[in-house]
């Protein structure tokens, strides 16, 4: 697929836009529409490009027969990450100095326990998955491939790695995450490397969605339990 994949540079529209929205004065930040601009311009831009592209479906992830494969790894990893930021949120974070009290009014510790807990957090989950692993990763990862092999006979493994680290500083410094959760943004670095890895791993955009709602849960009934 990525031999011949089309239109890979559809995947800079929603950075452009994720580093213009930071030019934007303070106040004009605080715009929740503008703050849901980048996301809502990616998945424009993957209607685009799976237009351009007939076979997209494998490209995703997303391939009939395999949707069950790595799902486990997906399990185990969310489970890990929950746990391992779960500790650095309500402990690391405090003893620092941080503040983590205003968790306790973001849209997600608002939502009620049988909204949030599977089907609003599986949602999330699968509209971020599909669009900064399946769609930004996939293609930034099939451009950087291409152009490194270009100066570099290690451009394969060189591209996957500059994929990885670009899509998950444009998913940590996505507007509406910093807005959301502040200086505690800076903790979705780690988790956008590990979830693209894990999708490196298996090409399976079920398996990092398990990963991301897993974790998720987890965060969500710790904070609940420590703040509320």
């Amino acid at each position: 697929m990525q031999a011949d994949e089309r239109a890979t540079w559809l995947a800079f529209v929603p950075i452009c836009l994720t580093g213009s929205f930071y030019l934007l004065p303070a106040s004009t930040q605080q715009n929740l529409l503008l703050q849901f601009v980048p996301q809502l311009a990616a998945y424009g831009a993957l209607v685009i490009w799976w237009k351009s592209n007939p076979d997209a479906l494998p490209a995703l992830g997303i391939a009939r027969g395999s949707l069950k494969q790595g799902v486990g790894w997906g399990i185990v990893t969310g489970c890990m990450l929950g746990l391992v930021n779960s500790t650095v949120i309500l402990w690391v974070v405090p003893v620092l100095g941080g503040d983590v009290l205003f968790l306790a009014g973001t849209p997600h510790a608002q939502m009620p326990f049988f909204v949030m807990i599977p089907w609003f957090t599986v949602l999330i989950a699968a509209g971020v998955e599909l669009n900064f692993r399946g769609f930004l990763f996939g293609r930034l990862e099939c451009f950087c491939r291409r152009w490194i092999s270009t100066v570099s006979t290690h451009g394969l493994w060189l591209g996957s790695i500059a994929a990885m680290l670009m899509s998950a500083l444009v998913f940590a410094f996505d507007p509406f995450m910093v807005m959301t959760f502040r200086h505690l943004h800076w903790i979705a670095v780690w988790d956008g490397l590990i979830w693209a890895a894990l999708f490196l791993r298996w090409r399976n955009l079920l398996a990092v969605i398990a990963a991301h709602a897993v974790e998720v849960m987890i965060l969500y009934l710790s904070v609940k339990a420590a703040l509320t």
